[in-house]
């Protein structure tokens, strides 16, 4: 456990890491296309500026669009242009985070994506308190959506529930999707590892309705609607 001193001293080293391409395989200029009439991009760094845990927000892109909203919208955002050689596809995220890591010192990390515009403030602001809380016993810490529902593995084995007992599907133990929306993480870590999940990763749970991430064509009509339905009046 980390004592209530140790707590603030954390709290004044937490960078933000938003990688953002400029083109996108399944969805064209997703990360700066347009969505209830501002650019996607735009949703998460507010959210962010309103997490008062975090010191600083860092994105990493290679857009000229995204690095000029940026410039125009939130001069506090430190820019970082993605060297060409990870710019590719088949880099993996790790590896642009190590880079993000060697150029911004920080205690830890919290990495989200622009393809998240649900996810809430409230809930960033609350998962890195649940963290630090229970650092060093949990050295990182990624996202969940809990799922009740029937799943069965690709041989057709039931994998959380007895085919023989069926309970209803409100009454079986959940089970749990990583759902990219955040992850925490030291330096150490993920140069050690390679990987945002250290040796005891702790899950946090996030409601569905925030953690809806923007892959296809389909989920910018879907995450709409539920912009809408969040904002209207009562």
């Amino acid at each position: 456990m980390v004592d209530r001193e140790e707590l603030n001293v954390f709290r004044d080293k937490i960078v933000a890491l938003v990688p953002m391409r400029h083109c996108s395989q399944r969805v064209p200029e997703k990360n700066y296309r347009l969505l209830g009439g501002k650019p996607l991009f735009h949703y998460i760094i507010e959210t962010l500026l309103r997490v008062p845990e975090i010191d600083q927000i860092v994105v990493n892109t290679d857009s000229p669009n995204i690095i000029d909203g940026l410039g125009e919208h939130f001069l506090s955002v430190r820019v970082l242009e993605r060297p060409k050689s990870l710019r590719a596809e088949s880099v993996p995220m790790n590896e642009v985070l190590a880079y993000d890591a060697a150029q911004v010192e920080a205690e830890f990390y919290l990495q989200t994506h622009s393809t998240n515009p649900l996810l809430r403030a409230e809930s960033i602001s609350k998962a890195i308190q649940v963290f630090l809380e229970q650092y060093p016993a949990h050295d990182s810490l990624f996202s969940v959506t809990g799922i009740k529902t029937r799943l069965w593995d690709q041989l057709g084995r039931a994998i959380n529930h007895n085919p023989d007992y069926l309970l209803q599907t409100q009454d079986l133990p959940p089970i749990y999707e990583e759902n990219s929306c955040l992850y925490i993480f030291t330096k150490e870590t993920l140069l050690t590892r390679r990987n945002r999940l250290g040796e005891r990763p702790l899950m946090f749970e996030i409601a569905a309705a925030e953690s809806w991430d923007i892959d296809e064509e389909l989920d910018f009509e879907i995450v709409d609607f539920l912009m809408k339905r969040r904002d209207e009046p009562d």
